[in-house]
């Protein structure tokens, strides 16, 4: 359980930087608080961080749940594969929006993998 742990923190430190991240283009873009567009490239920074949150919502629960009904460590792997997609998803949205489904692919994945396992795995339980 504690690498779970360890990758959960990870992916949540991963979307505090993204924040620092907004939070640096806001300044270089010349978007003052509390206003959310003016500059594309912002505006990519900002949509890939709230994207990221978005996602985290079901990615922390489901890696939690994974791990006790199916395996810790898959679950593990599978959050490092998540955290890679997301790092991806940033990169590439903030270069081209276009560019940001790869990394969008990678995460949903991860995530999907995370999420079935975790309904078939608890499902499994509850019948065996």
């Amino acid at each position: 359980m504690h690498l779970v742990s360890l990758v959960i923190a990870l992916a949540l430190l991963e979307y505090f930087v993204f924040g620092f991240l907004v939070g640096r283009a806001r300044g270089t873009y010349n978007v003052p608080a509390p206003a959310i567009s003016g500059n594309p490239i912002f505006e990519r920074y900002f949509r890939a961080h709230q994207n990221t949150l978005e996602q985290l919502v079901i990615f922390v629960p489901c890696m939690l749940i994974f791990s006790h009904v199916v395996s810790a460590r898959v679950a593990a792997g599978l959050g490092v594969v998540f955290i890679v997609g997301r790092a991806l998803y940033m990169h590439g949205y903030v270069a081209e929006a276009g560019k940001r489904g790869p990394g969008f692919l990678i995460s949903a994945l991860a995530q999907v993998t995370l999420l079935l396992g975790s309904v078939i795995g608890a499902a499994m339980k509850v019948i065996g």
